[in-house]
């Protein structure tokens, strides 16, 4: 059989199958006696392994046929659904996703699968899955302590190619020491001399609370030498045996996410109604009117489009110059035309956000058994949908997010009784449409940002002055944490402490168009909203002219247009600024900024703004004149121009003029 032709058909279907069984695990894990759910895991396990078969992928439908002796016990309620064999069966998930995705990147799907179907095959007969463990630690004793996911696997990858050695280190201490938790601290105070801790096993909390007999576990990123980073922890006291070997990044398991194709669907208008009535036939008919659709075909249509906009200002303009009443009726009807066209082709490229958050609650769980924590996590709108462009680039900062909340928002069980609160902390994820935006909230009831060390540490990072600490907003100082090299960590931690910031996340979400605001109140929680623009091809844009040049702004960043007269221009720290509704406002005059040419010096008396906004900070940019708004296709530069100060593309406008499109949110300091 010729197989080629079904793979696309093939990867898509596996994802969708193994996303059942992910999220039906996860639910089973919290309602263990629901054995409808162990059904609904188990159709859409056989469904995966008969594909596997047929498709010839045996490491693949060998894994899955062996989950499905477990599910099947469970089912006959021979079996019992207990944390051990939950992790089991998670972590053949994320087997069975790597295989996919090798599968999807043209590899074979060939895996090394012997472990984990000998641990399987131990549930089926009924044995504790700890003994198969501690009998696999005999043979194998490297690196089971540790399960890297994607954002440490990122990290050690990085550390790798800057020419640094990963170690994985174990610390035994004598058996008639008394302060277990000081020698650990002064072995972590070495390490950090010395390089950087990435994860320790027990967890940091748990050896702050002594939760550990004599031995520990960490990976550490190190220039040094194996034998020299070995005796300087052996120097400490009460140190009995350290063994420092390098780590191996190949044999470790993380959790992927790819996509490269989207599911079209056209719904009928007559479809809505009938859902609740009949529910079989109205997902038999939707079924019939899906197809899939490669994404290389939907961003050819969409450059084919975008082509199609810039004839359209053409001929919008060659209209309005010819004042010829057909001509006008006509280029009218092409514009409603190809707006409704527009609709369509940005709908088609629309993706349900659930495809990044799906991620979320297995990497969540995780964390919490690292970090010893109860977390109740809650996702809502998860059917919000974003342009695809925008859905893969989103996933790396909500990771960070997520686990900044796990790990720095939400206490432990014990600190969170201690100040009233439930001892299993609150984390939501909240998706949901605004006007043209997409908003994004990570909400946890932890303990909030204490805004006196934040202030402490941006003045001692020089991240700010003592003189301008005086003046910031509660708001202002919250973000002063999403600041270049800020931390306020003051002790290592598994998840932090690796030298990348927040500061990734807020310039990634700025490369996209979009925004970060951070609300908290201290003992309470924080909330970290993203907004992002529903697409990032097609926007609406402020046309300007500055001299002979004309500049695009675009509208989801102005506040307002207005003309000033020059004696309404005040200083201020000398600088030139308006009063604005009662804010003061900075001018940026633009002619400066891109240093455009002009043949002659003229005080004009009267000056045109357009006053923008980048969260609670706004900026008058001084142009000489307003040409009106515009639908416009946002070009990249190429890479020989991708670093232009406040120049986010460039568009082509009806005329064959190319335009500029400012990035307003550099220009307001």
């Amino acid at each position: 059989m010729e197989s080629n032709q079904y793979l696309d058909i093939f990867i898509d279907e596996s994802k969708e199958n193994l996303q059942v069984v992910n999220d039906q695990l996860l639910n089973l894990e919290k309602d263990s006696t629901n054995l409808s759910i162990v059904d609904e895991i188990f159709r859409a396990a056989h469904t995966l392994k008969g594909m596997a078969a047929t498709m010839g992928y045996e490491d693949l439908s060998d894994l899955t046929h062996k989950m499905e002796n477990v599910l099947d016990g469970i089912r006959q309620e021979e079996l019992s659904v207990t944390t051990d064999v939950m992790d089991v069966l998670l972590d053949s998930v994320e087997y069975l996703e790597d295989m996919i995705t090798d599968i999807s990147e043209g590899g074979s799907g060939a895996k090394k699968v012997e472990d984990i179907v000998s641990k399987l095959k131990t549930i089926e007969s009924g044995e504790a899955v700890a003994e198969a463990s501690s009998e696999e630690n005999v043979n194998e004793p490297t690196n089971n302590s540790f399960s890297i996911d994607q954002f440490e696997r990122t990290v050690l990858q990085q550390a790798q190619s800057d020419g640094q050695s990963i170690y994985q280190i174990r610390v035994a201490l004598t058996e008639d020491c008394l302060l277990k938790v000081a020698r650990v601290y002064m072995v972590f105070e070495v390490l950090e001399q010395n390089g950087e801790v990435i994860k320790s096993v027990p967890t940091v909390d748990e050896l702050e609370n002594e939760a550990f007999d004599q031995e520990f576990e960490l990976i550490l990123v190190s220039s040094e030498p194996a034998q020299d980073l070995q005796a300087k922890i052996l120097k400490v006291s009460e140190v009995s045996q350290v063994d420092v070997e390098p780590f191996s990044l190949d044999s470790k398991e993380v959790e992927e996410d790819v996509e490269d194709e989207v599911a079209a669907t056209v719904h009928t208008p007559e479809s809505s109604s009938d859902t609740k009535e009949e529910p079989d036939e109205s997902k038999k008919a939707v079924g019939n009117k899906t197809i899939r659709v490669n994404i290389d075909r939907l961003d050819a249509l969409m450059n084919l489009f975008e082509e199609m906009v810039i004839d359209r200002g053409r001929l919008e303009q060659i209209s309005d110059e010819l004042d010829h009443n057909d001509l006008k009726g006509t280029v009218e009807r092409i514009s409603r035309i190809s707006g409704d066209l527009q609709n369509i082709i940005l709908t088609m490229r629309m993706v349900p956000i659930d495809q990044v958050f799906n991620r979320f609650p297995r990497m969540v769980r995780q964390l919490t058994r690292d970090l010893g924590k109860k977390i109740d996590m809650q996702i809502e709108g998860a059917e919000t949908e974003l342009d695809r462009t925008v859905i893969d680039e989103i996933g790396d900062p909500l990771v960070h997010l997520i686990r900044n909340a796990v790990d720095h928002g939400i206490e432990t069980p014990d600190q969170r009784l201690e100040t009233g609160k439930n001892e299993e902390g609150k984390l939501l994820l909240k998706a949901f449409h605004s006007g043209n935006h997409v908003f994004v909230q990570i909400k946890d009831d932890g303990k909030g940002i204490n805004q006196d060390k934040v202030l402490a540490k941006a003045i001692e990072n020089g991240v700010i002055t003592q003189e301008q600490s005086t003046s910031l907003t509660s708001k202002q100082i919250n973000e002063l944490i999403l600041e270049s090299g800020f931390s306020t960590a003051q002790e290592v931690s598994d998840i932090s402490g690796r030298g990348v910031g927040l500061d990734v996340v807020k310039s990634t979400i700025e490369s996209l168009g979009g925004s970060i605001e951070i609300e908290s109140e201290l003992g309470q929680g924080t909330t970290f909203t993203i907004q992002l623009p529903l697409t990032l091809s097609i926007i609406s844009v402020m046309l300007v002219v500055i001299e002979n040049e004309t500049y695009a702004i675009p509208l989801s960043s102005i506040i307002e247009t207005a003309v000033i007269k020059k004696s309404e221009i005040m200083k201020a720290h000398n600088k030139e600024v308006i009063d604005f509704r009662g804010n003061i406002v900075p001018l940026v005059d633009l002619k400066e900024v891109f240093e455009v040419p002009s043949d002659h010096e003229l005080e004009d008396e009267f000056y045109s703004v357009v006053v923008v906004r980048k969260g609670d900070q706004m900026a008058g940019l001084v142009v000489d004149s307003f040409i009106g708004q515009q639908e416009i296709v946002l070009k990249g530069l190429g890479n020989y121009l991708s670093n232009i100060f406040a120049i986010s593309g460039a568009t082509i406008l009806g005329n064959g003029e190319v335009a500029l499109i400012v990035d307003s949110n550099a220009l307001i300091k």
